[in-house]
This record gives structure tokens, C-alpha cells and sequence, in this order.
């Protein structure tokens, strides 16, 4: 079976190449001498797109598309990298805001060219993945419906991201700290894969019924993703610098929703290791153990659940089809990749 992600880094490049060419969707001021633009934009952006990423989001849109009742053959491959630039563009933002070190086996972006012009290409990108909507040919109908999905997108993805900087676990009561993380993680991670499905959806022209279907399982995988995001970094040794990350800071993660949900009296003894870690008096290792151990196996069924459940639902309404199998093909190996 095929594999529904499409979109490379060769493409991205060459698609970087024509929306700065003349007439192209960012096309750059000629006055200006070429090595001025390369340092300013062309160059950290070529730096981001040219490091390969797990391509999910691409998947998700090229299944909208074939549920909305697009040819596989003629999908626009505008439509895979409209995603794929708004992801990678908070993913630039948010390695700046959160103070990442590294990001898809390089250093993060604004190491190599400095926090300003970092910034400037993660926003960037954002309107460049706007840009691209105008170029698919769509009716100005439909194009305005996709306008408006990309532009409802941003403003939830920026307000999951505000949740997300702004919320601490010792600020939190812990029931508060599941319907928190769930939401962070609805406005953030389901929001961008619920607008992947919508796009390739809506631009095939699919009934509404599937298009809000394709949505629904977006969002669902976008959940399940970010359940795996946070548990892999507690249980994968190679993704520990994110556990220790989000660990020092205090943010809610899924693994601290499960803890208040399903073992509350592991609660104080956790969050106290917690406000240790933060104090600076204990080791972000150690309390990274002692939740996976606490969670590991209530985050795998949860994120088995979660993922099980999006997909059913999508079947009942487009059934069970060659598209559909992909998807969970996909979705096992989503979980494989992130440990």
C-alpha cells in the first residue's frame, strides 16, 4: 500500500525558489542586491525547509483531498505545502518562544541566524502559505472558503499557543490540568491537522458531510499526535531534551493530565518533584522516569483510543476504503516514529 505523504524538501525548495522569482507569490524586490535577500529571508528559509520532517500533516491533505473526490493523480501541490509552511513556520516561532535548542536534527533556527530574523521567517511563511491559496486555480468561492478556514486556523493555533506559554502546573489546580491541556492542545496541534484535512477536502470540491467528517479526524489525529509528542519525550531516550524542556518550564502535558486523571495520589509526590526541577533542587531525568512509569501504559491506551476512535468515526461516514486503510497505516506509524 502507498503511503499517502507526497511533500519533500526538494519541493518545498523549489517551491521557495518560484514564490521568490519574479512574479512569484513573495517575489523579491529586484533593486536589491541578491546576497542582501539571501541573508535577510531566502537563505534561513531554504535553512528550515531543506530538514525532512515526518510528513503527517501531508498525509491528512492528501486524504481530504481523495475523500473530497479528488484524483490522487492531480492533487495541487500547492495544497501540501500551503500545510506544510504554516507548521513549519510555528514551528520556527515556537522554538523561539519556548527556547529550543534543536529542531529536526539541526539546531533551531534562531541559533543560526539570531532570534530577529528567525521571527521574521516563521512569520513569514505564514503569509507566503496564504500567498499560495490564490495560486490553485480554485473558483473565487472556494478559494474564499479556504481563505477563511486558514485564517480561523491561525487565530486558534496562536490562542493554543498563548494557553500553552502562559499556563504552569503549579498554577493549575489538578482538575483543571486535563481540560487545559486539552485545550492547548485542540487550538494548537488539532487545529493545523483538522485544517489539513479541510483543505484537501474543500478544494476537491467534497459534500460537506465528508469535508466535516475529513475535519473531524484531523483534529483527532492532531490530539493523538500530541499525546504521542509528549508521552515519546518521557520514553524515548533520543527525545529526552524535550521531556527536560518541557519539564523545567512547567508546562501542562498530557502525562500530567493523565497523572490527575488516573492517579491522583501520585499527584503530590510528582508536582513536588516538579517544583524541585524548577527550583533547580532535583533532576529532570529523574522525574521524567518516574511519570513515564506512573503513565506509560494510560497515555498508549489513551492515544490508542483517541486515534482508534477519529478513524472509526471518519469510516462511518465515507466507509471503509482504500483511503481509509491508508490512514491507518499512517497512524501506526506515526506511533512507531514518535517512540
Amino acid at each position: 500500500m502507498s503511503r499517502l505523504a507526497t511533500f519533500h524538501p526538494p519541493i518545498a525548495l523549489a517551491a521557495l525558489d518560484r514564490a521568490l522569482a519574479a512574479g512569484g507569490v513573495s517575489d523579491l524586490d529586484a533593486d536589491v542586491p541578491a546576497e542582501v535577500w539571501r541573508r535577510a529571508l531566502a537563505g534561513p528559509a531554504a535553512e528550515f525547509l531543506s530538514r525532512p520532517g515526518k510528513q503527517l500533516r501531508s498525509a491528512v491533505v492528501r486524504a481530504g483531498w481523495e475523500l473530497g473526490g479528488g484524483a490522487p493523480e492531480v492533487m495541487p501541490e500547492r495544497l501540501a505545502l500551503i500545510i506544510e509552511l504554516v507548521h513549519a513556520g510555528s514551528l520556527i516561532i515556537d522554538d523561539v518562544e519556548d527556547g529550543g535548542d534543536a529542531r529536526r536534527g539541526r539546531p533551531a533556527l534562531h541559533h543560526l541566524v539570531g532570534v530577529p530574523i528567525a521571527i521574521n521567517t516563521g512569520s513569514w511563511m505564514y503569509f507566503w502559505a496564504l500567498g499560495e491559496i490564490s495560486r490553485l486555480g480554485l473558483s473565487d468561492a472556494r478559494e474564499l472558503v479556504l481563505h477563511r478556514a486558514a485564517a480561523a486556523t491561525l487565530v486558534r493555533c496562536h490562542q493554543g499557543q498563548a494557553l500553552d506559554l502562559a499556563t504552569r502546573i503549579d498554577e493549575l489546580a489538578p482538575g483543571e490540568v486535563p481540560r487545559v491541556v486539552a485545550a492547548t492542545t485542540r487550538l494548537k496541534t488539532g487545529a493545523l491537522c483538522r485544517l489539513a484535512a479541510e483543505l484537501g477536502a474543500l478544494a476537491a470540491g467534497g459534500a460537506a458531510a465528508t469535508t466535516t467528517a475529513a475535519a473531524r479526524f484531523g483534529e483527532a489525529m492532531g490530539t493523538g499526535l500530541q499525546m504521542l509528542d509528549d508521552l515519546g519525550a518521557l520514553t524515548c531516550a533520543a527525545r529526552r531534551a524535550k521531556a527536560r524542556e518541557d519539564l523545567g518550564t512547567g508546562r501542562p502535558t498530557w502525562p500530567w493530565a493523565w497523572v490527575a486523571e488516573h492517579h491522583p495520589f501520585a499527584w503530590s509526590r510528582l508536582s513536588g518533584l516538579a517544583r524541585q526541577v524548577r527550583d533547580g533542587a532535583g533532576g529532570a531525568d529523574a522525574l521524567a522516569d518516574a511519570l513515564a512509569e506512573t503513565i506509560a501504559g494510560v497515555g498508549r491506551a489513551a492515544i490508542r483510543d483517541t486515534l482508534d476512535a477519529g478513524l472509526a468515526a471518519l469510516t462511518r461516514t465515507v466507509g471503509d476504503t482504500r483511503v481509509t486503510q491508508q490512514l491507518a497505516a499512517e497512524l501506526r506509524r506515526m506511533e512507531v516514529s514518535y517512540g
